[in-house]
């Protein structure tokens, strides 16, 4: 206990307060507040739902989260995120269905080829939490982008009149994405009864496939959310030091994301010192950054839904052991190798895949103590796509295309050594090649070294002197939904 009150003591220093102010002012002031997204235009949610659509001729179902997923006192509530790439709509109890042309020729009197259902306002409800979009709120249409928007009560109904004239309809079914709180399966459970005579397809690789290419609007929320991973990354970069417990590293980070407008992280920050650094997923935080220690910082934010994934590898001290400094050079180069064939048509997997070439430099650029090549300590894939997931959903090894944003991130953990180190960047595919969009944080081991020691020159010389001004581009304008 003794030595947990001595860690905390400092944490809400006076300087450090006013290095979180500086922090807060430095980073594009949120046009909104954090909780309330900013979202592309109706019409581009009308055009991925209309796509989608004209790729099976059959009803399309999906139901949003019910806000019920959750107990905790500190949930944020965040749409599902196929549902939300088709509507835009962040609120509790919603479902869309799209109903495909061959309707009308069948006996379905209805005109509109697409359905969106709200529940009714609940005043209850609406007092602890705040107003809600309703089915027949003035200009739901015009905030929505449906033409039809109806009471959610009546999609028994509907279902149950398309069942009498198709024997399928796809919906997302249960998978590896619902393995958390049953919301597809409550839902397959609950369509079984409606419509007990209709079988169910899976639509979940066609919206999949969709969310691999980005819109622009994807593109630059995407942006602004790396941008504030930036700005964090480089404010640990100048301020991490030995005696540091490792959530002492995380927490100024994750402010510098609400200070710019995030609304909850990508993920649980990864702050991993020493053999810490070995652990890929560890977010237990507890350790205290001993000097000598190398130090894994994989710690993104999530704007407007869009989430960025970032990771840099650091000495505690500001300087690199000769050992440390030589596992870091056969994963930056395993990296460099890697984004040099980065390309539209290149593949994650494969013989001839980007983790081929990064393995095949680890394995030709170093030894373990025993003698063995580096690549045995290459224990993940290379990368993933990102967007509203942080591993987006698709084909993961699918070649890629332009308007891709994936990650490339190689790492070697030797647990014997107490050394890990991950270089993670998040690239958008081009035409021609890529764009770096973490370009502006430094990879090299020379540039980290660098900019940590004109931290600790800052620290020494204005211990809560500002850090300069983040280059962040500021936030869009908002939508009205």
């Amino acid at each position: 206990m003794k030595a947990f009150l001595g860690g905390m003591q400092g944490i809400f220093s006076a300087a450090i307060i006013a290095g979180l102010l500086v922090v807060a002012t430095a980073v594009a002031a949120p046009t909104v507040s954090a909780q309330t997204r900013q979202r592309e235009p109706n019409s581009e949610y009308a055009s991925r739902r209309a796509r989608l659509a004209a790729q099976v001729d059959s009803p399309i179902v999906i139901f949003g989260y019910t806000g019920k997923e959750s107990a905790s006192e500190a949930y944020v509530f965040n749409q599902e995120t196929n549902f939300y790439y088709l509507t835009g709509h962040n609120e509790e109890g919603a479902a869309l269905l799209l109903i495909p042309n061959s309707a009308a020729s069948k006996g379905w009197t209805n005109p509109a080829k697409e359905i969106f259902y709200l529940p009714a306002h609940n005043s209850f409800f609406e007092a602890w939490n705040g107003p809600r979009m309703a089915f027949n709120d003035r200009g739901i249409g015009e905030k929505t982008g449906f033409a039809s928007v109806e009471d959610f009560d009546k999609i028994s109904g509907d279902l149950q009149r398309l069942g009498k004239i198709y024997s399928t309809f796809y919906t997302l079914l249960p998978g590896a994405s619902d393995a958390g709180y049953p919301h597809l399966q409550n839902w397959q459970t609950w369509l079984a009864k409606e419509v007990p005579n209709v079988k169910f397809g899976q639509i979940e690789p066609k919206i999949g496939a969709l969310r691999q290419i980005k819109s622009a609007g994807e593109i630059a929320l995407l942006t602004r959310a790396i941008e504030l991973s930036i700005d964090a990354h480089l404010y640990a970069m100048r301020n991490i030091q030995p005696g540091q417990y490792e959530y002492q590293v995380a927490a100024p980070m994750v402010a510098i994301h609400q200070s710019g407008g995030c609304e909850t992280e990508a993920y649980s920050p990864i702050v991993g010192a020493g053999f810490n650094s070995t652990v890929l997923h560890y977010d237990k935080l507890g350790a205290v950054i001993q000097d000598g220690d190398i130090v894994v910082l994989d710690v993104g934010g999530q704007y407007s839904g869009y989430t960025a994934d970032i990771t840099r590898t650091l000495p505690a001290n500001g300087k690199y052991t000769a050992r440390q400094r030589e596992i870091y050079e056969a994963v930056y180069g395993a990296q460099q190798a890697a984004l040099a064939a980065v390309k539209p048509g290149a593949r994650f997997d494969g013989p001839n895949g980007l983790r081929a070439i990064a393995l095949n430099y680890m394995n030709a650029h170093g030894k373990d103590l025993h003698g063995q090549p580096l690549g045995k300590y290459f224990i993940h894939g290379l990368g993933h796509h990102l967007g509203l997931d942080v591993h987006d959903a698709g084909d993961p090894n699918r070649p890629f295309e332009p308007g891709m944003v994936v990650t490339i991130e190689p790492g070697i953990y030797i647990p014997e050594e107490k050394i890990g180190v991950r270089i993670e960047d998040d690239v958008l595919i081009t035409d021609t090649g890529y764009k770096l969009l973490t370009a502006r944080l430094p990879r090299s081991p020379d540039e980290v070294e660098k900019v940590m020691a004109e931290g600790k020159k800052q620290r020494v010389a204005a211990p809560s002197a500002p850090i300069e001004k983040s280059k962040s581009a500021p936030a869009a304008e908002p939508s009205s939904h």
